[in-house]
């Protein structure tokens, strides 16, 4: 096993889970001695990127989601054949155009082929077609998942509720739980004087964290009003939201309208290398509402950033969360959720156990260890296909 074709319908510089979950795994990988080709989307004047495998294909804009592009099935197809001739096996990382060119070449080359299940379709399609009837399109997300599933060798998923999940669908296909790890050395480094100064926060001020792409699934509304009795209680306390997507405009709104502007604090989409390490340092928890996420990746980064969590414990997250080492499991409802944090807050010695007791627990979920048992998967599969092509060269 030496090379593999990655296919995506997104990555950088478009920002959410799954392109970080490819470019941590890509980065890892090549420590296993795997060199990972990717297909992904043009957004704007990207070239190919020859040094590090990133193959580009023309895409179009996405009606109600400016942020995505639609890949060219053809010029995708095209170059899904080309790459997979010198690779050894196919990964599709996307449901879209990538995952049909992904099984498309692999028939057409006899190539093994997985994919990774990263989205909770049944749970998030009514936000983007609410015209459409909502149990209309569980069903659908249902139906495609399944058949998309069972069209490959193997799926991935990033958690056991999302296996427990497509097993209800109907997947048939061997399911492997594998998260996506984080480099966690790259976290905890961050300036929190220099970013509370920038956005005008003093220093003693109460400062509670989201950091995620700002969309409808990720429940950031609950966090508002969770934001909104934390703000009575404590004075001077922020609630910021470091991110952007389609929901950001709404939210927005609906702060003012609350008149919460002083104390839920929207600034977009921060700079990983710097600025986002800044932020969580900044923070004295981070808080996290989805209940539709299969995996929670940001919940690992703030922990290897000595940041105490406060979560809803809700699919995919469930496997991070359930140990309670570094996070506290809040109650489902505003209130609830808003004395977790306050008290978490209100506790210094609390969030310093806390805070020590996230950074060894990141250290279980690392880059590498995930990475090693995604290289052992692909190197199996390859295995179980060789006999098969042996025969067939035999064959008269």
């Amino acid at each position: 096993m030496k090379r593999v074709l990655m296919l995506s319908d997104v990555y950088f510089p478009r920002v959410n889970g799954v392109s970080t979950s490819i470019a941590t795994f890509r980065d890892a990988l090549r420590d296993c001695g795997i060199d990972v080709r990717l297909i992904a989307p043009r957004y704007a004047d990207e070239a190919d990127d020859d040094v590090h495998g990133i193959i580009r294909v023309p895409g179009r804009k996405v009606p109600r989601d400016p942020e995505d592009r639609l890949a060219s099935w053809r010029q995708m197809r095209a170059a899904a054949l080309r790459e997979a001739a010198t690779c050894d096996l196919i990964h599709i990382q996307t449901p879209f155009v990538a995952h049909y060119a992904g099984v498309h070449a692999a028939r057409r080359t006899g190539r093994p082929v997985l994919l990774t299940y990263h989205t909770f379709f049944e749970e998030y399609l009514h936000h983007y077609a609410p015209f459409l009837p909502a149990g209309l399109l569980r069903a659908t997300a249902r139906q495609l998942s399944r058949s998309q599933c069972n069209a490959v060798d193997a799926v991935i998923v990033p958690s056991t509720a999302m296996r427990d999940r497509l097993e209800d669908y109907g997947v048939s296909k061997p399911l492997h739980v594998l998260p996506t790890g984080i480099p966690v050395t790259a976290f905890g480094s961050g300036d929190a004087e220099r970013f509370r100064r920038r956005h005008h926060i003093a220093p003693g001020a109460p400062l509670a964290l989201f950091v995620g792409r700002v969309a409808h699934e990720k429940n950031i509304g609950f966090l508002i009003e969770v934001a909104a009795i934390a703000a009575t209680a404590l004075p001077g306390f922020i609630l910021l939201i470091a991110g952007e997507g389609p929901a950001l405009a709404e939210l927005e709104r609906s702060t003012t309208r609350l008149g919460l502007q002083q104390t839920v604090r929207f600034v977009g989409y921060l700079e990983r290398s710097v600025e986002l390490h800044d932020c969580y340092a900044a923070a004295d928890a981070f808080v996290f509402a989805s209940r539709t996420e299969t995996q929670g990746l940001v919940l690992l980064e703030a922990m290897a950033s000595s940041l105490p969590v406060v979560a809803l414990a809700a699919m995919g997250t469930i496997d991070i969360l359930s140990p309670q080492r570094g996070a506290i499991i809040a109650d489902d409802s505003p209130a609830a959720f808003a004395t977790s944090l306050i008290d978490l807050l209100r506790a210094p010695a609390m969030r310093q156990r806390l805070a020590a007791e996230a950074l060894d627990y990141s250290r279980e979920w690392s880059d590498a260890m995930m990475a090693s048992r995604l290289a052992a998967l692909y190197q199996g599969l390859a295995d179980d296909r060789a006999p098969a092509e042996k025969l067939s060269h035999q064959a008269p």
